[in-house]
């Protein structure tokens, strides 16, 4: 998107791409279809020590600029839920789409070219394993650390600690959690889980390691070790009252029965037994179904761990944004050095925002480099 813009503003532009062909993670997202925005990004959907940064580029080239572009590629696309843009087809059309907008900008595109370093002195020399480059400008776009079989490297990181740029600490987000849980591995139910302030109602999945899902995915962006996270099985009914009301109405169900009429039955089955109240409804005493009820919908958890970068979808913190324009994406202190995307510390929530961020972040520095 960078190498776009500044080439439709008559910049020369070389991109260089470490892999062997561009956009793998492209090609990976959203089971292959590329969640490739969402209608609801706004700033507020974004984490960094700074939230009000990422607000610049985001309303200067907006999602429903990025959809326009599909839509004069003829890319057919659909909304599935939360304001998630998928293709119809499949995630190549955007990688194919890219590339051609490169081509007409005359982008020139090298892949497999591995970069191994960045120096400056009148004008910015880029050393390869192919090479060495001379520009005005250079644009640091290669990614946080998530995902490393997909070739992600520190790179931007450690280019920019070496022109001095600081750093905020990093750590995997949209990632499952890991916990003990019971051995239920395969159940996924609405939930809404909290940690702080922060909370999203979406579905959990039950893992042999511990939760993952949307809902949990969410939250772990914010997690920090030791921290809790609530999570309410039962959101949207009052529990207490639900209880007591089959008490009357279903007396000689069992415990499992009823809550298997608002819960997926193997997490009925295996919760029953592990809060200790077993038993017809009318043998159980309502200060039990108060309890179990407020169980069920503060249910606190403090993981072990996270899944690490190997299974994080992205990277929270990165090259601090105190050290660059909101407006261009420059680093401050050294004119003509450019960061977008996730090698930024702007993380976006799941469902296409952190797309929309490395389309907006992009485009911004395009516009300026």
């Amino acid at each position: 998107m960078c190498a776009i813009r500044a080439g439709q503003r008559g910049r020369r532009v070389l991109l260089l791409e470490h892999a062997e062909k561009v956009g793998k993670k492209i090609l990976i997202s959203g089971g292959g279809r590329c969640n490739f925005t969402n209608l609801d990004a706004r700033p507020e959907a974004f984490l960094s020590e700074n939230p009000h940064f990422a607000k610049s580029a985001l309303a200067r080239y907006t999602q429903h600029d990025f959809i326009e572009l599909v839509n004069k590629h003829r890319i057919a696309w659909h909304e599935k839920t939360l304001g998630q843009l998928f293709c119809d087809g499949s995630a190549r059309q955007i990688v194919a789409m890219l590339l051609a907008e490169c081509d007409a900008a005359g982008v020139d595109v090298r892949v497999a070219h591995k970069v191994t370093r960045v120096e400056k002195a009148d004008r910015f020399t880029v050393a390869t394993d192919h090479g060495d480059f001379s520009a005005e400008a250079v644009v640091l776009a290669t990614g946080g650390l998530s995902i490393p079989k997909m070739g992600a490297t520190g790179f931007a990181h450690e280019t920019a600690r070496r022109f001095g740029l600081k750093m905020t600490q990093t750590r995997p987000a949209l990632v499952p959690l890991t916990l003990s849980t019971p051995g239920i591995s395969g159940v996924s139910f609405d939930v809404e889980a909290r940690c702080g302030k922060a909370a999203f109602r979406e579905a959990l999945l039950f893992t042999h390691r511990g939760l993952s899902g949307p809902a949990i995915l969410q939250v772990s962006s914010y997690w920090k070790p030791g921290q809790e996270i609530v999570i309410d099985m039962l959101p949207g009914l009052d529990a207490a009252e639900f209880l007591k009301e089959r008490k009357r109405s279903r007396p000689k169900a069992q415990l499992h029965t009823v809550l298997a009429e608002k819960l997926p039955q193997r997490l009925a089955q295996a919760l029953a037994p592990d809060i200790g109240v077993e038993g017809t409804m009318a043998n159980l005493r309502d200060r039990d179904l108060g309890a179990l009820a407020e169980r069920l919908q503060r249910w606190k958890i403090v993981p072990t761990g996270t899944e690490g970068y190997a299974k994080a979808e992205v990277t929270v913190g990165g090259i601090d944004t105190d050290g660059l324009s909101s407006r261009t994406m420059e680093a401050k202190k050294v004119p003509g050095l450019y960061a977008i995307g996730e090698a930024v510390d702007v993380t976006g929530w799941l469902g296409g925002y952190n797309f929309q961020w490395a389309w907006s972040s992009g485009w911004a520095a395009g516009e300026a480099a």
